[in-house]
């Protein structure tokens, strides 16, 4: 007579999956909030990038030609510097970012429209009037 020797199954127990589960969760919940935040940090540093840049090629303009750009409604008539090739197009802004600018002085700024809801200045409230006025700082 042979011994039966009985195999343990193998397998991870309902215990087990719910640990896993469990951890899981808990990295997504941390995780998944800094993610979203990254693509608002995104949009503002890109137009904050975009800001100097044209900033930069408005002064280039003024510099070369001896007067700044002209506007057009409340922002830059990009026609002028595009047709002499300062920049290749005008800016498209993020969302919620509006040009405005003074063809007399050439002061170019951006200023957050309705609806924003981008934390600029870090106090962990966005879209509120300090957020505009870190903008406006720029």
């Amino acid at each position: 007579m042979t011994p039966h020797i009985r195999r343990a199954a193998r397998g991870f127990t309902l215990i087990e999956i719910l640990i896993v589960v469990v951890i899981l969760g808990i990295l997504a919940a941390v995780i998944i909030p800094q993610f979203t935040n990254a693509a608002d940090d995104a949009s503002v540093s890109s137009a904050r990038t975009q800001l100097q840049t044209m900033r930069s090629q408005v002064e280039l303009f003024r510099s070369q030609t001896g007067s700044y750009p002209a506007a057009s409604g409340t922002g830059v008539d990009w026609s002028g510097l595009i047709s002499a090739n300062y920049v290749r197009a005008a800016p498209t802004w993020p969302n919620f970012f509006q040009e405005v600018y003074t063809a007399s002085s050439g002061d170019l700024s951006l200023t957050l429209g309705a609806g924003a809801s981008y934390d600029i200045d870090g106090n962990g409230t966005g879209g509120e009037a300090a957020d505009t006025t870190a903008v406006e700082a720029w």
